[in-house]
């Protein structure tokens, strides 16, 4: 992962929730594509359906859901900015999960800006076990 330097509170807390959610979608799924390569030699078409499994809206609801209680209220704050952020999903997405995703992917956003990265790493960890 690049290093940057990690923004400070303030200029996190100007950024719109679907920008933490940008970012944090990009963080998500190079580290799911990471993990999903160190797993072995397998075919490309493979590796693609098992990253976009992980990486959908419903898998990050769900994801989101088992992990919230182990969130600092800092962290829960941020999943809610992005869970109440007014978005347009994909017509093949459910609202609710579509907004839960938009929650955890600006809070992966928001502690990879802030240059959280062992926070990021053990959240992410934690996601891919959820089943």
């Amino acid at each position: 992962m690049l290093t940057h330097e990690p923004w400070d509170e303030n200029s996190l807390l100007e950024l719109s929730p679907l920008v933490l959610a940008y970012i944090g979608d990009a963080v998500f799924e190079l580290l799911v594509r990471t993990n999903t390569i160190s797993a072995g030699h397998r075919r490309m078409k493979d590796i693609h359906l098992e990253t976009v499994q992980m990486v959908k809206a419903e898998k990050q609801a769900r994801i989101i859901r088992q992990i919230i209680d182990e969130l600092s209220e800092e962290e829960q704050d941020i999943v809610r900015r992005g869970r109440n952020t007014r978005s347009n999903p994909p017509k093949n997405a459910d609202m609710q999960e579509y907004r839960m995703s938009t929650g955890f992917e600006a809070l992966l956003g928001y502690l990879y800006l802030k240059g959280k990265k062992q926070r990021l790493l053990y959240l992410v960890n934690q996601a891919l076990e959820v089943e």
